[in-house]
C-alpha cells in the first residue's frame, strides 16, 4: 500500500517497463471514452494497458484493484446509465482519488445519477465490502492480483460474486517458473507486479478447483523489464504480461461440441470478434467449437449474439439463445 500510495505519485514513476504494454488495439469506443477521464484519474493510474471484454450493455462489473478509477469510469461509458460498475482497492488514497471525481464524470457523461461506486477493502475478502453472492456480470481485474499472496482466494471470491455464466476477464503478470523468496520478499519487484506473479501452470489448476472453466488465454506478450540490477535478481526467471478469461458454467449447459454462428450483434465487433488466441467469429459464418466453447456461449452474456446447434454441419435443428 506504501508503494502504490505514496512512493508512486504518477505513472511515470515506476521503475520498470512492465506496464508499458497494451493488450491489443482499442475500439473507437474506447479510445472515445477515455478523452473523458479526468486528468488526475489517468495521472495516478498503474494499470497494464486496458482490460476490455465485450458486449457490456447494461452489465454489472466488479474492477478487482481498480486504483484510481480509471478503467472504471472506462467501464461506466461503456455499460450505460442502466449499467454499474463497482471498484475496490486496497490502498486508500488511490480510493480517495476515485471517490472524488464522480460527480465530475457523471456530469461528463450526461448521468442523473452515479452508476459507479467504489470500496476500500481487498479482493480476498470481498464480502467485508458488502458485496453479495452472484451479483455481477463480469469481473476485470488489471495486472494487480499478483500482488495478492493468496491467488486461490481471489480466484474464489470472484467466482462467489459472479452470476450463472459470468465471466472473469483479467490480465497479469505470470512467470516461467515458482519465484524464490529471496524474489518473493524484494519491495520493489513486489510493488512493479514481477515478485508476486503466479506461475502460469498454477492458474489452471486453481481455476478448475474453484469451478471455473478452462482459462481462455486473449493474448500474451513478453515482459521487458528494463533494470539491469533487477534483472541480475531475477536471473533465468521470465515473465509475460497475459490477458485470460474464465466463466462461470452452469452445470448441464451444453453436453457436446457444436457449431455456432455470429450475428455480428456487438458494438465496436460487428464483422468479428476475436474472443480469444484459439476463437474468431465473423458474422455469418459457421464455426465448429468445443463443448466446452459451446458451454460458454450458450450461458453467458454472448448468447443473444449467437445461433448454436449441436454437433457437425448436417445436424439441422437451430436451437434459440438466451441470456
Amino acid at each position: 500500500q506504501y508503494y502504490y500510495g505514496k512512493e508512486l505519485q504518477k505513472s511515470e514513476d515506476l521503475k520498470t517497463k512492465v506496464c508499458i504494454t497494451s493488450a491489443r488495439p482499442l475500439p473507437k469506443a474506447v479510445r472515445d471514452a477515455l478523452e473523458h477521464i479526468h486528468e488526475e484519474v489517468v495521472a495516478r493510474y498503474y494499470g497494464c494497458g486496458l482490460v476490455m471484454p465485450e458486449c457490456l450493455s447494461s452489465c454489472r462489473i466488479l474492477d478487482l484493484g481498480s486504483g484510481s478509477g480509471r478503467d472504471c469510469y472506462l467501464l461506466s461509458q461503456l455499460v450505460g446509465e442502466q449499467g454499474h460498475v463497482t471498484g475496490i482497492d486496497m490502498t486508500e488514497s488511490q480510493v480517495e482519488v476515485a471517490k472524488k471525481h464522480i460527480a465530475y464524470h457523471m456530469d461528463k457523461f450526461g448521468y442523473r445519477k452515479p452508476n459507479v461506486e467504489f470500496f476500500h477493502g481487498y479482493m480476498e475478502k470481498l464480502s467485508d465490502a458488502g458485496l453479495a453472492d452472484e451479483s455481477y456480470d463480469i469481473v476485470i481485474s488489471n495486472c494487480v492480483i499478483n500482488l495478492a499472496p493468496d491467488k486461490r482466494a481471489v480466484l474464489q471470491e470472484a467466482f462467489r460474486v459472479l452470476k450463472p455464466g459470468g465471466e472473469m476477464y483479467f490480465s497479469d503478470i505470470y512467470a516461467s517458473q515458482r519465484l524464490s523468496e529471496t524474489i518473493r520478499r524484494h519491495r520493489v519487484l513486489w510493488g512493479e507486479c514481477l515478485a508476486g506473479a503466479l506461475y502460469w501452470r498454477d492458474l489452471y489448476s486453481i481455476a478448475e478447483e474453484v469451478g471455473f472453466s478452462p482459462p481462455c488465454l486473449v493474448t500474451a506478450s513478453p515482459i521487458t523489464i528494463g533494470n539491469k540490477e533487477l534483472e541480475g535478481i531475477i536471473g533465468d526467471c521470465r515473465f509475460v504480461s497475459a490477458t485470460f478469461r474464465l466463466f462461470k458454467v452452469p452445470g448441464g449447459s451444453w453436453a457436446g461440441p457444436g457449431q455456432v454462428i455470429y450475428n455480428g450483434g456487438i458494438v465496436g465487433h460487428e464483422q468479428e470478434l476475436v474472443f480469444d488466441a484459439n476463437f474468431t467469429f465473423k458474422e455469418g459464418e459457421v464455426v465448429d467449437v468445443d463443448a466446452e466453447m459451446a458451454a460458454i456461449l450458450q450461458s453467458s452474456r454472448f448468447a443473444e449474439q449467437f445461433l448454436i446447434r449441436a454437433g457437425g454441419a448436417s445436424t439441422a435443428a437451430l436451437q434459440g439463445c438466451s441470456c
